[in-house]
């Protein structure tokens, strides 16, 4: 990670709305000085060709630098407009707090949406926050003011993890199948009967796009510990002996197939799956996020 990003990590930083805001924009316009500037967190693409004007079309889709050459009506006809409601929904229950390198999910995903809502912000879309654990839902609802990415930041800046994912509760809130909107979840997927899943199936409909920022941890993937380590499951508090070296190579099959199934699983509900890692810097994790995506919407 970069060694100036990793500096301002520190929390009596990363914990301000001024120094959350300081990070953001630092990964956001490094990311964008060093990459093609028309890439954008919200939803849109170029035009690439006209059709004839019909009645009923959009007059602020006109060509006017056409009509002038030829005098006849044209629309661009793949343009569409850019500016979307974005949606942020963090999982706040206390298996976020697992941290590597000192740094834990939940700070990771913190800077991450910080840094995604600076870029909407940006490009004039309409921010919203929703964080979800089974003590609180707390929401900025999505708005276009000025004072919204403070309220945003804010939000981010309290936050904590404690509790489970919540099972309901004022959860019917975060469904909207009117609006045409993206949704961006960030969350570890733990839970216990497959509540996430269901959660997340709920959350797509045939009007909006849907990605899931999967956090892991590196060591918490490869079980790549030496000798024999107690344990504890930061929801339940259950507590489970094993030797690494013994259990590695069961575990890490496990992690895969249940990895692989996830992102497959979402693939098939037309769900955009990001597998992101907590020691992974956060330029490159955008960087990636962002190519791949555009590249679908080609």
């Amino acid at each position: 990670m970069d060694a100036r990003i990793r500096e301002l990590l520190k929390p009596e930083i990363l914990n301000t709305i001024d120094g959350l805001e300081l990070i953001a924009r630092i990964i956001v316009e490094g990311f964008m000085s060093g990459s093609n500037k028309s890439q954008s967190v919200g939803a849109g693409q170029e035009f690439n060709q006209y059709k004839n004007y019909q009645a009923g079309d959009d007059l602020r889709q006109l060509d006017w630098k056409v009509f002038a050459r030829s005098e006849r009506y044209y629309i661009k006809q793949s343009e569409i407009e850019t500016n979307i409601t974005v949606k942020f929904i963090l999982d706040a229950s206390h298996s976020m707090a697992y941290e590597e390198d000192g740094l834990s999910k939940l700070q990771y995903s913190k800077v991450m949406t910080a840094a995604l809502g600076y870029l909407a912000r940006k490009q004039s879309d309409t921010l919203g926050l929703f964080t979800v654990n089974d003590k609180r839902i707390a929401s900025v609802q999505p708005r276009f003011e000025q004072q919204q990415f403070i309220r945003f930041l804010n939000e981010l800046v309290h936050l904590k993890s404690e509790g489970t994912w919540s099972k309901g509760n004022g959860m019917e809130q975060l469904f909207d199948h009117h609006s045409k909107e993206m949704i961006v979840f960030i969350t570890d997927l733990y839970d216990d009967s497959e509540d996430l899943q269901q959660f997340i199936s709920k959350l797509k409909t045939t009007r909006n796009e849907v990605i899931v920022f999967h956090l892991m941890g590196k060591h918490e993937t490869d079980f790549d510990f030496d000798g024999s380590f107690t344990f504890e499951d930061l929801e339940t508090g259950a507590r489970t002996k094993a030797d690494t070296l013994i259990q590695h190579k069961e575990y890490s099959q496990r992690v895969q197939m249940w990895l692989a199934s996830s992102r497959k699983w979402m693939l098939e509900k037309q769900i955009n799956y990001q597998l992101i890692f907590i020691n992974e810097p956060f330029d490159i994790a955008l960087r990636n996020f962002l190519h791949q995506r555009n590249a679908l919407l080609r």
